[in-house]
């Protein structure tokens, strides 16, 4: 079993100057009118879906250099909201071309990039975390209520220090942690996990992804407590670049559907990885509490464990516990987009959550989900909320695959500064307890979380 940092992708919306895969030279506006409709106006904001508008953000971002304040997805107008710092009315007109709403701001993507890698540098204690909102243009940072006393003092003063109108602190109620125990339940030195998605590995043969810290604390696992193996872990990655595992089938005649199952016999077929987007809407199974839904609410986070500091993860409102970790984030629409990892709070008193990427673990382990690698091909998404098990969700990109049809994704920004994001603490083990009727056995190759 490996343990390998991962690079950062390519493909990410990032902060100025690195928003994503090359951007196009010039800006064609209509090359969307196919997809979504014709506009009457050249300048009037044109209604979009949210990977379109991650798409066309790609091609912003660069072209905006400084004046690039952020950027996300208005689901409910359908529209792109581009954040500009200035009064330069050029910048404005271009944005206003381009079909997306220009908004003023004060602060740069570079500076709130900047932003994070300050605190980084000064306030890396367990229990907190720190993401870009571009919403509110600003740093959110999150700490869980065991940050307290010099902690909170040391957390406080790095805010303070960043200016007024930098960054904004949150209580969390809940301890952030990792939610080792599981979706499609799988068992493995005495914890509990969740299949996360079933992939094809560089030499055809058939394993699947969970978290990497399941993958460190065993290296093989069953799909009963104390029941024979049926995968083994190859490469793994906890704390770091990441938080995720590769295991492999034992038997290379497994059959592992892309799908998920969702419980009470459905499921929904994964055909492609997609990046996330702020704004988006999305779907987590897990072994331990079945289906919850909800919206990601920042990218690239930096999650302080207990065990080390983890990067480059998703942030969202949707809740899990103990036993989620590795379970899948997905859409109805069939978009894998993350792997449960940790967070505070539970499905009662919900809670902050994040999830492992999954173009970035498949990209790391050169695995393949799907009909495709990852997630920088094309498409769109469909929307909806998911609830109980069933009903549909938006999914954005930032470079991302995605396909459907509208989508509740909002094209959030990721800096590039170091180690950035929102807390969470460290695995929590929890017993071989049996997963829930809406979790299928890993066995069968079905995703989950």
């Amino acid at each position: 079993m490996s343990h390998r940092r991962i690079t950062k992708r390519k493909a990410v919306l990032a902060g100025a100057g690195a928003v994503g895969i090359a951007a196009a030279a010039v800006l064609l506006p209509q090359a969307y009118a196919g997809q979504d409709g014709a506009r009457s106006d050249a300048s009037a904001p044109r209604q979009m879906s949210a990977a379109s508008a991650a798409e066309l953000l790609q091609q912003l971002g660069q072209q905006l250099g400084e004046s690039y304040g952020g950027a996300y997805y208005d689901a409910g107008k359908q529209q792109l909201v581009v954040n500009v710092v200035g009064d330069n009315n050029e910048i404005d007109v271009r944005v206003k071309k381009a079909g997306a709403v220009p908004r003023s701001v004060d602060n740069s993507a570079s500076e709130l990039s900047a932003a994070k890698s300050a605190l980084s540098r000064k306030a890396t204690v367990p229990g907190t975390s720190w993401a870009i909102d571009p919403r509110n243009n600003q740093v959110l940072v999150t700490a869980d209520r065991t940050v307290t006393g010099e902690r909170w003092d040391k957390l406080e003063a790095a805010v303070k220090n960043l200016g007024p109108g930098m960054a904004r602190i949150q209580k969390s109620g809940g301890e952030f942690k990792t939610f080792l125990e599981g979706g499609d339940a799988i068992f493995g030195g005495g914890a509990r996990c969740s299949l996360g998605f079933n992939v094809t590995t560089q030499d055809g043969s058939p394993g699947f992804l969970t978290a990497g810290h399941c993958g460190v604390a065993a290296e093989q696992w069953s799909e009963e407590a104390g029941g024979g193996p049926i995968g083994t872990v190859q490469e793994a990655v906890f704390p770091g670049a990441g938080d995720f595992a590769l295991v492999t089938y034992d038997d290379p005649a497994t059959e592992a559907p892309s799908e998920v199952d969702t419980g009470d016999g459905r499921t929904v077929a994964i055909a492609r990885a997609a990046d996330a987007a702020v704004g988006q809407d999305v779907i987590r199974m897990g072994s331990t509490t079945g289906l919850s839904d909800g919206q990601v609410t920042g990218l690239d986070a930096t999650v302080n464990y207990p065990e080390g500091t983890v990067t480059g993860l998703i942030q969202t409102n949707v809740c899990a516990e103990p036993g989620d970790s590795g379970g899948a984030l997905f859409t109805a629409d069939g978009s894998a987009i993350g792997l449960t990892s940790g967070g505070s709070g539970d499905c009662t008193a919900g809670g902050e959550t994040f999830f492992q990427p999954v173009t970035t673990a498949l990209e790391a382990a050169g695995a393949r989900i799907g009909d495709g690698a990852g997630g920088d091909a094309g498409a769109e998404d469909s929307g909806g909320v998911a609830n109980n098990g069933g009903a549909e969700a938006n999914a954005g990109a930032d470079g991302g695959a995605d396909a459907g049809a509208d989508a509740g994704a909002e094209a959030g920004v990721q800096g590039d500064g170091g180690a950035d994001g929102t807390g969470a603490g460290g695995p929590d083990e929890v017993g071989g307890d049996d997963a829930q009727g809406d979790a299928v056995g890993a066995d069968d190759g079905a995703l989950h979380n």
